[in-house]
């Protein structure tokens, strides 16, 4: 046994992985994965907003059964549960997005594959569909500059077998995340964005290393986007749109009249405007705006079983899960994100089992007691 593995200790919680994780990545590494934009207020109050809903637990409820699985856009997931778009996972693990297809499909929960990720998205779906094939996977899109830059990418995922395009709104521009700043964070040598790397054709500059190819993506990012490009989008592939990025209601109107079937709460995990409201105090008022024409997923700061029950009972179909994935690749290859699935599971098990609730239509807002 080497000496690292006769100290490591399995993690019991996701607060384990990350400790552990931090260890196990360079300093780089760990402030493009952990930091937010700014003063990371809006970071920090992402997970500081579900210690702010208290739960009042059902009792004498016969919960010796308990069935979690689900649907959304009709796809089946064997809990509420998808894995959120993150870039350069291969910092984490060299098998990156492919250990966490992986992970993901074995287990039955879906993923949502970032534009920017360092396994190419027909190399993804080849491995999270050779295991499930009916379950979620969708690719997450920025519109471009360079509409034939997200033609291509369209058409590619669409090809792939993803079945739903995950449209990233809230980024026309980087936020400003000052630990990368000091870090002048790169990607190191080996590391590439595959999805521009395979793309043929069209007008993408040669530069030196992959830092060149990620310093032309961010220079696609349009701030000019509007709705009707969302319109446009649709003009072009028969793919459904789950609209990433939404925190008010109106906009929340807005999407679903723009043909929008998934509603994503989310302030990007902290990473864009800081001082925006944390993604858990916007769903109540995102659900009531949908009003059943949509369905609606949250992310940022879910950490634990009870997270996931809180969200469900707020009114979403399901949750987003994102940097504990990356501790988990960090710590441990797949079987980390393998073992970090499994602690939301059973966390998840058990937070329904005391709460009353033997199945996921038994959740609802009755549990909550907020601003407690």
């Amino acid at each position: 046994m080497e000496e690292s593995e006769k100290y490591f200790t399995k993690p019991l919680n996701l607060f384990d992985y990350e400790q552990q994780a931090q260890k196990c990545l360079s300093p780089m590494t760990w402030d493009y994965y952990a930091s937010g934009a700014w003063d990371e207020i809006t970071l920090r109050d992402n997970h500081a907003a579900f210690d702010r809903i208290k739960l009042r637990p059902r009792v004498l409820v016969d919960v010796s059964s308990r069935n979690f699985t689900t649907k959304i856009l009709d796809q089946p997931l064997q809990m509420p549960l998808l894995i959120a778009p993150m870039a350069f996972q291969c910092l984490a693990d060299p098998d990156g997005e492919l250990a966490t297809a992986k992970a993901a499909s074995s287990a039955g929960v879906g993923m949502v594959l970032s534009t920017m990720s360092t396994k190419s998205l027909e190399e993804v779906a080849q491995v999270y569909h050779s295991q499930t094939p009916d379950a979620p996977l969708w690719f997450q899109l920025y519109i471009h500059r360079d509409r034939n830059l997200t033609r291509a990418l369209v058409e590619r995922a669409e090809a792939a077998g993803y079945q739903a395009l995950c449209v990233t709104v809230d980024a026309p521009v980087l936020g400003r995340r000052e630990r990368d700043t000091r870090n002048q964070f790169t990607l190191p040598p080996g590391l590439q964005l595959a999805n521009l790397t395979t793309l043929c054709g069209l007008n993408i500059p040669k530069q030196q290393g992959e830092s060149g190819l990620f310093t032309y993506f961010a220079q696609q990012l349009d701030p000019s986007v509007t709705w009707q490009d969302l319109e446009w989008l649709q003009s072009i592939s028969p793919l459904p749109l789950a609209i990433k990025g939404i925190l008010r209601g109106d906009d929340t109107v807005r999407a679903v009249a723009c043909g929008a079937k998934v509603i994503i709460v989310s302030n990007h995990g902290g990473r864009q405007l800081d001082g925006a409201i944390a993604s858990l105090d916007a769903l109540a008022e995102v659900v009531k705006a949908v009003d059943g024409r949509a369905e609606v997923i949250v992310d940022g700061g879910i950490r634990r079983g009870t997270d996931i029950l809180k969200a469900l009972a707020l009114g979403a179909k399901a949750v987003l899960v994102g940097r504990p994935v990356l501790w988990g690749l960090a710590v441990d290859r797949q079987a980390g994100v393998d073992h970090v699935i499994e602690i939301l599971r059973n966390e998840l098990d058990l937070a329904m089992a005391l709460s009353g609730c033997a199945k996921l239509e038994d959740i609802d807002s009755s549990l909550l007691v907020v601003g407690c």
